[in-house]
């Protein structure tokens, strides 16, 4: 995984994708909020679409020394995070030549497919590696799962996608502790330490 810096004239710019239900919103809230604290103007964008239903959700964080717009234009994302394999492919029109992605090795099945309308696609993988060639699969269902919370993946995600920025842990973790409410506060800074933790070990393992 190639780090993403910022520097002093640099827009760093991140796409979190995903369907209702995953906690995008609350991702993109830690990410917005470690990026404040490390200093930077930070501006975000949020588009839910049926999320209620299970629809499509996008999020958009930008930070650097000064943000105009929450906005990212196609072909410009440094980043894509995505919490489902699917959606991360339908996003991919967002990142520029060789920017980021991190996804969840996560397969969600929509009403068309589970009502026979449409089929989940059996080469999913072999898209995302022609679609992204600087790409992290993190397992943060499963690791959520050991958690004890599956609704920890969202940021154990974030905690693998940390690696590939560098802002600084520290500032992750006032992320998360003024993102999460206080009772759940233990298990999210777990899961993120966790998926930042295995993504390093992956990291190594591949070199």
């Amino acid at each position: 995984m190639n780090q993403v810096n910022a520097s002093e004239d640099k827009v760093t710019s991140v796409v979190l994708l995903g369907v209702g239900g995953q906690g995008i919103l609350l991702a993109s809230e830690i990410m917005a909020r470690a990026a404040m604290h490390a200093g930077f103007d930070v501006k975000t964008n949020e588009v839910h679409g049926m999320a209620q239903r299970g629809g499509s959700v996008i999020a958009q964080v930008r930070y650097g020394q000064k943000v105009y717009s929450p906005l990212i234009a196609e072909r410009t994302a440094d980043v894509l995070a995505s919490f489902e394999k699917v959606e991360a492919v339908r996003g991919a029109h967002y990142v520029k030549s060789g920017g980021l992605a991190v996804i969840a090795n996560t397969q969600i099945i929509p009403t068309t497919v589970s009502s026979g309308l449409c089929d989940y696609p059996a080469d999913i993988d072999d898209r995302l590696k022609n679609a992204f060639s600087n790409l992290s699969l993190i397992d943060a269902q499963q690791k959520a799962v050991e958690l004890g919370n599956v609704k920890a993946a969202n940021v154990v995600l974030m905690g693998g996608l940390s690696v590939g920025l560098d802002l600084p842990l520290d500032v992750w973790h006032e992320g998360v502790k003024t993102s999460v409410k206080p009772k759940f506060l233990e298990l999210n800074l777990k899961a993120f330490d966790e998926g930042r933790a295995m993504t390093i070990a992956s990291q190594s393992a591949n070199a």
